[in-house]
């Protein structure tokens, strides 16, 4: 696993896109805090600019570097979901403008697949995840679902969990308000 994030470290610190896998689907990701890595993530997708990505983090501790007012009970939701939970909060900052929704929010996952931890926490940067797929065209539920468009568009494929064939579903999504109102988006 080490090669495989050093790899991956390589290319995102370039502006590159990877494919990896995620705790949830197969993801195209780049570095979150660089505004012309995620206008290839939109390019690639052929999605609309005016949707927004969700980006990754290591551990909630870091979400006050990109949420200006984090509800204490986004601590709660974030310890105790039993499946993969993105939350969206108002008052996105330190990322790349183009990764923000025009209201100023962004989702953000806290993940906890082996692989991205490690890579978030050596990249020292949230990483843009989105589903690897041309926008339109169902999420891939596993690697063998990628599309030949998606592999041949990104940078470098991670070697890791390409054989692993279970279904695997997006993660739920919740707006969290900074009053701790909350709706969901996606169960």
């Amino acid at each position: 696993m080490n090669a495989e994030i050093n790899n991956a470290l390589e290319v995102l610190k370039n502006g590159g896109l990877i494919l990896y896998p995620t705790d949830t689907i197969w993801g195209i990701g780049c570095d979150a805090t660089n505004e012309e890595a995620v206008s290839k993530v939109f390019n690639l997708k052929g999605r609309d600019a005016s949707k927004s990505m969700i980006i990754l983090l290591d551990n909630d501790n870091k979400l006050s570097s990109y949420v200006r007012e984090v509800p204490e009970l986004a601590y709660e939701l974030i310890e105790y979901a039993e499946n993969p939970l993105t939350i969206i909060y108002s008052g996105a900052k330190n990322l790349a403008p183009n990764a923000i929704h025009e209201d100023g929010s962004i989702g953000i996952r806290i993940v906890k697949h082996p692989f991205c931890q490690q890579l978030i926490q050596r990249f020292r940067k949230p990483i843009i995840s989105t589903s690897a797929n041309i926008s339109g065209s169902p999420s891939p539920a596993n690697f063998s679902e990628v599309s030949d468009d998606i592999i041949k568009g990104v940078d470098y494929v991670v070697d890791i969990d390409q054989h692993d064939f279970s279904k695997k579903k997006s993660s739920t999504i919740m707006k969290l308000e900074p009053d701790g109102r909350f709706s969901f988006i996606r169960r």
